[in-house]
């Protein structure tokens, strides 16, 4: 499957929570000026609602995330 490198490196929230090894979830990610959902996997289970950071495309509607904490948001600034 081709990859969605446009997603790469995106920010999003998880909408289902994901079960690591065991299964997806589901993130709504911003990309492209708007909002899509996609399947998530990660390596631990991310609860609903944890910030996650896209890190690879596993094809259409797929992909990899981490859990992410914005540094800018940790000093207290807050984006536009």
């Amino acid at each position: 499957m081709e990859q969605d490198d446009a997603v790469i490196g995106c920010v999003g929230e998880v909408i289902v929570g994901t079960r690591g090894p065991a299964g997806p979830g589901e993130v709504l990610v911003r990309v492209r000026g708007g909002s899509e959902t996609f399947l998530a996997w990660s390596e631990e289970p991310l609860p609903r609602g944890a910030k996650v950071l896209v890190v690879e495309s596993r094809g259409i509607r797929q992909v990899d995330v981490i859990e992410w904490a914005d540094p800018l948001q940790e000093l207290g600034i807050e984006p536009d």
